[in-house]
């Protein structure tokens, strides 16, 4: 097994909780949950989106949303058919939802200033 192979298998598969409470019913919030953002999930975003850790397009951080939201059972919360919907909600809603699903990621800026 290679190093790289071993790394993989040692990788915790936790997933993030994340509320919308603007998106749920019976005054709860509609729970949603991604898995940790990973490198290749930045180098496809980066292919349609130039620049994305450093300058996030709603347009980008809806596509995020798309690629990584899911449902308790682990289902894709949405798919491509839903973008028209993504891109016509309030921008602090897809700004607050794409921020929670990085966590505690920053940007390569953010990282050198420590």
């Amino acid at each position: 097994m290679s190093l790289g192979e071993q790394i993989a298998s040692r990788r915790i598969k936790e997933k993030r909780t994340i509320e919308v409470p603007e998106w749920g019913e019976n005054n709860a919030p509609l729970i949603l949950y991604a898995s940790a953002i990973t490198a290749g999930d930045i180098n496809k975003l980066q292919r349609k989106h130039k620049n994305f850790l450093n300058d996030m397009t709603v347009d980008g951080m809806v596509d995020l949303i798309i690629e990584k939201a899911e449902t308790k059972d682990g289902e894709k919360a949405f798919t491509i058919a839903d973008k028209p919907f993504l891109m016509s909600e309030k921008v602090n809603i897809i700004a607050e939802l794409s921020a929670k699903m990085f966590g505690d990621i920053v940007s390569v800026e953010e990282q050198e200033k420590n």
